[in-house]
C-alpha cells in the first residue's frame, strides 16, 4: 500500500489514519489530474478502510494495543529488556536466561556494566547471598551468555518490546521521564511488566497510585504505545535465581498477559508457575502495605512478647490493607488473593524479606534518632526495602482522609517519631491490644454501604464514625 510505512506506530483515532495517508498520497502524486488524479483517490479510499478497519477494532473488543494496527511489527517474545538490576532484577536475569531468552540490563554505571558482561555475576546485588546461602562463590550460578549488561538506555527501549521494570518506586517517576522521548520515537509498541512494589502521590490529586497508575499517569498522550503488567508475589529472589518453585500474580490487561504468562513464566513449570488477576491495582496495593505490616513484624519479633501476637497482628493487619486497598481502588476480594494474603504470609514469616529484617534491625540498632538508625540499617541490607517510603506516604494520605487504622499509624511512629525501645514496644501492645474495634464481623448496614460508598464509608480516626 502507498504510503503504509507513515503508519508504523498506532494512530491515536481514524481521523488521523485518514488525514495522514490522503497527505501521503498529495505529497506523492503532486496533486496531478488524470492517471495520477486517480491513483490519489486509489490511495484516499484505501485510507477510508483502514480507518474503518480501525473502528471496527475499538468498537468490538478490547484488544492489546499491538493489534489496534494492522501495519505494526509482531512483538518480539524472543527478548527482554530488564531496568533496575537489583537483586530481583538480577534472580529474573537468571530465570529469562536459563529460558534460552536473549536479556540485555540497564545499569547506569558502566563499570557494573563491564564486570557483568566479564564475570556473568552481578557485582553489588544477590551474589553475596547466594554465595552465603549455597556455601562457596564457586557453587554461585553464573548468568546466561545471552544476557548481557548495558548503560544505554536508549538502545534498551528502542531495541525490546517487553521491558521488565524492578526500580523502587522513588526512583520510578525519574526513569520514566528518562523513557518518554525514545519511546515518542519508538516504532513498535512496548510491554511494561512491572515488578515494583510500593505507593507514591500523585503530583495532582495527591491520591495514593500505584506502580501502574503512575506510568499510566505520566505516558496518557501515548496511551496507544504500551502497555503494563504487574507481577505480585509470592516470591523472593534468590528463589527465583536458584529455580526453586515459585507461583507468582500475573495481573492486567487479560490478553497481554496471556502473552507473558506464556512467553516469559510458562516455559518451565517445574521452576515458575503464575494465575491470571484481573485486579492489578488490588494486587499492588496489597503488595506495597505488607511491606509495612512486615517492618511492624521484624520489631515485634525482637520483643519477646510470646508466639500468640504474630496471630493478631496478621489478621488485624489484614483488615487495614483490605479495606486501604478498597479505598484506593482494588477489589473487595484482593487480600484473599495470592497478592494478598500469600503474599503477606511469606513476607511476616521469613527471614528472606528485606522488609523483615528491617524492622528487626531497626530495633536491634535503635539509638534514638529514626534517621539515624535507618541508615545504619540500611548499610546491612543488600537493597533498599519498601517499606520505609511506604509508611509516609500512607501515613499522609490516612491523615488527610482521618481514617482510623492503628496498626499503620503505629509504624509511622516506630519508625519515625519513638525515643526508645520502651515506646517501640508499647506502640505495638496499642495497637494490637488496645484497638477499638470490639467485633470481628461487619454488621449489615455498614456492609451495604461499604460496598456502595467505599470512598466515603469507613471508620474515621476522630469524628462521628470513630467510635465503635
Amino acid at each position: 500500500m502507498a504510503g503504509a510505512g507513515s503508519l508504523s506506530r498506532p494512530m491515536k483515532n481514524a481521523s488521523e489514519g485518514v488525514t495522514c495517508l490522503a497527505f501521503r498520497a498529495v505529497q506523492i502524486h503532486g496533486g496531478k489530474k488524470s492517471r495520477c488524479g486517480a491513483r490519489w483517490l486509489r490511495d484516499f479510499g484505501e485510507a477510508v478502510l483502514y480507518s474503518t478497519f480501525y473502528d471496527l477494532l475499538r468498537g468490538h473488543a478490547k484488544l492489546n494495543p499491538m493489534l489496534l494496527n494492522p501495519f505494526s511489527v509482531p512483538a518480539d517474545a524472543s527478548r527482554i529488556a530488564i531496568i533496575g538490576p537489583g537483586r530481583l532484577g538480577t534472580a529474573f536475569a537468571y530465570k529469562f536466561g536459563r529460558d534460552n531468552k536473549r536479556v540485555i540490563i540497564y545499569y547506569h554505571d558502566v563499570d557494573v556494566c563491564k564486570e557483568i558482561n566479564r564475570d556473568h555475576l552481578n557485582p553489588r546485588h544477590l551474589t553475596k547471598d547466594l554465595d552465603r546461602r549455597l556455601g562457596g562463590m564457586d557453587k554461585v550460578p553464573r548468568l546466561s551468555p545471552k544476557v548481557t549488561a548495558t548503560n544505554n538506555l536508549e538502545q534498551v527501549v528502542e531495541d525490546n518490546d517487553f521491558i521488565f521494570l524492578s526500580v523502587t518506586m522513588d526512583r520510578l517517576p525519574e526513569l520514566l521521564n528518562h523513557i518518554r522521548p525514545i519511546l515518542e520515537r519508538k516504532t513498535t509498541n512496548t510491554c511494561f511488566i512491572s515488578a515494583i512494589k510500593g505507593l507514591t502521590a500523585d503530583d495532582i490529586t495527591r491520591q495514593l497510585i500505584t506502580p501502574s497508575q503512575l506510568i499510566r499517569n505520566n505516558y496518557f498522550p501515548i496511551k496507544d504505545r504500551f502497555d503494563v503488567v504487574t507481577l505480585g508475589g509470592p516470591f523472593f529472589d534468590t528463589d527465583i535465581a536458584l529455580g526453586n518453585p515459585v507461583c507468582l500474580t500475573v495481573a492486567g490487561e487479560k490478553k497481554i498477559c496471556q502473552i507473558v504468562r506464556k512467553e516469559f513464566l510458562g516455559s518451565n513449570r517445574r521452576e515458575l508457575t503464575s494465575l491470571y488477576n484481573f485486579d492489578s491495582v488490588g494486587a499492588e496495593v496489597c503488595g506495597a502495605l505488607k511491606n509495612i505490616v512486615a517492618n511492624v513484624k521484624g520489631a515485634a519479633d525482637r520483643l519477646e512478647l510470646g508466639d500468640s501476637l504474630p496471630g493478631t497482628l496478621f489478621s488485624r493487619s489484614g483488615v487495614e490493607v483490605r479495606s486501604l486497598s478498597r479505598l484506593l481502588g482494588g477489589s473487595f476480594q484482593a487480600f484473599q488473593s495470592q497478592a494478598g494474603v500469600g503474599d503477606m504470609y511469606v513476607t511476616l514469616s521469613s527471614d528472606a524479606s528485606k522488609n523483615h529484617r528491617y524492622g528487626r534491625y531497626f530495633y536491634e540498632l535503635f539509638t534514638g534518632n529514626s534517621l539515624e538508625t535507618h541508615r545504619k540499617v540500611l548499610e546491612r541490607i543488600d537493597g533498599k526495602p519498601e517499606g520505609p517510603n511506604t509508611i509516609l506516604n500512607v501515613h499522609k494520605f490516612l491523615e488527610k482522609r482521618n481514617m482510623y487504622s492503628p496498626i499503620f499509624h503505629c509504624a509511622y511512629k516506630i519508625f519515625n517519631e519513638e525515643r526508645s525501645r520502651e515506646e517501640i514496644r508499647e506502640q505495638i501492645l496499642q495497637a494490637t491490644q488496645f484497638d477499638r474495634r470490639t467485633r470481628e464481623y461487619i454488621g449489615p448496614t455498614s456492609r451495604l454501604l461499604y460496598r456502595l460508598f467505599p470512598n466515603l464509608w469507613y471508620r474515621r480516626h476522630r469524628g462521628l464514625l470513630a467510635n465503635p
